[in-house]
């Protein structure tokens, strides 16, 4: 195995490579568990790109390939468009979300026991404000989003 400029410092990048490589052999029974202990204790010990080549004389490819950035995770997923994860909302918005059906029954019953019907409002008042604070949808269940989630990655999958 040729090495470009074995006295080349290494980075966390080769070593990573290097330890994904050795993982890679051991996976496929070249070398033992003890061996893999210390041979990752030899790469986390490098410093040059020569002592790294030689943890690796006696094993087929994969090699560790210097130079090359490591392979980057794939993008994250992009949600769904349209309405946003009920966990994902503030918890203010939530918490007025849960308080708002509380509004509803104590209007009610603040109605019928003190005659004073002014009071089935507050919940319709309460709800106006956060409509239009967070949108039109702040305050819906989570099984419709849930639902549309679904159909969003049955959409991607076909």
């Amino acid at each position: 195995m040729e090495v470009p400029q074995p006295e080349m410092r290494i980075g966390d990048a080769d070593r990573e490579i290097a330890m994904k490589a050795l993982g890679d052999h051991m996976s496929a029974g070249r070398i033992t568990l003890d061996e893999y202990g210390d041979r990752s204790a030899q790469v986390a010990a490098a410093k040059t790109r020569g002592e790294l080549a030689g943890l690796f004389t006696d094993l087929p490819a994969p090699h560790p390939v210097f130079g090359e950035p490591p392979k980057q995770a794939p993008a994250p997923v992009p949600k769904p468009p349209g309405q946003v994860s009920y966990m994902d909302r503030p918890l203010g918005q939530r918490l007025a979300a849960g308080v708002l059906p509380l509004l509803f029954v104590g209007a009610v019953i603040l109605g019928i026991t003190t005659h004073i019907w002014w009071f089935i409002a507050v919940p319709f008042v309460f709800g106006a404000i956060g409509q239009g604070l967070w949108g039109k949808d702040w305050d819906k269940d989570r099984h419709r989003e849930r639902e549309r989630r679904r159909e969003y990655r049955d959409r991607r999958r076909s």
